[in-house]
């Protein structure tokens, strides 16, 4: 069965977006953009690939993204409204309106459309945010994989921002990076399988 796995940037103190939604303080150079370009290049977004070169490249581990309002928004500012046309586009919004075919508006029960998704065949379902879907979806969640960046911000959105409940995972592997950047990938707990991106077993954790 697909997997919902939550690929996504964070600070040290836990956080994905700022107060106001933004997210340009993550710094995308060197090592770590050398590493998304090679490893998720279907996590970048359809206006960043063409110069970066990696136009045609295949997706490694995911064919669907499910994201939220506050996650679509920043592309649909600048008049992007199908940021990610090499994957399948699903958004979870009650309030919404767009007209792209290529994007589908979910208004609600994401819960009922992850179960969905994982039931078709195809490569891994890649949550995107922001923290409202994900706490929402937590317990369909079946890997992390957090880039946690070496610096704190105080305030903003949070990597999971819904009512206190416990959801264990374990940690099945990690690469640091010479700029400071962690990436942990992490599997729910009692889960056998490993997620995606074990090449990374072999670095210095």
């Amino acid at each position: 069965m697909r997997k919902l796995v939550y690929y996504v940037s964070a600070t040290l103190d836990g956080f994905i977006a700022g107060p106001e939604g933004q997210f340009d303080f993550f710094p995308f150079e060197g090592e770590p953009a050398e590493m998304i370009m090679a490893e998720y290049p279907e996590t970048l977004p359809a206006h960043a690939r063409g110069p970066l070169g990696i136009g045609d490249a295949p997706n490694r581990h995911f064919d669907t993204v499910v994201m939220g309002r506050g996650t679509y928004e920043p592309g649909l500012a600048i008049g992007l409204t199908s940021p990610y046309p090499q994957l399948e586009q699903y958004v979870v919004s009650t309030t919404l309106g767009i007209e792209d075919p290529a994007v589908t508006v979910v208004p609600r029960d994401p819960v009922g459309l992850v179960r969905g998704l994982k039931e078709r065949e195809g490569l891994d379902i890649w949550l995107a945010g922001g923290g409202k879907l994900a706490a929402a979806l937590v317990d369909e969640i079946d890997a992390l994989v957090i880039k946690r960046h070496p610096m704190v911000i105080g305030s903003g959105i949070p990597l999971f921002d819904g009512p206190f409940a416990l959801a264990a995972f374990t940690p099945t592997d990690a690469h640091a990076f010479d700029s400071g950047l962690v990436v942990t990938i992490y599997s729910r707990a009692g889960d056998a399988e490993r997620p995606p991106a074990s090449q990374y077993s072999s670095g210095k954790s």
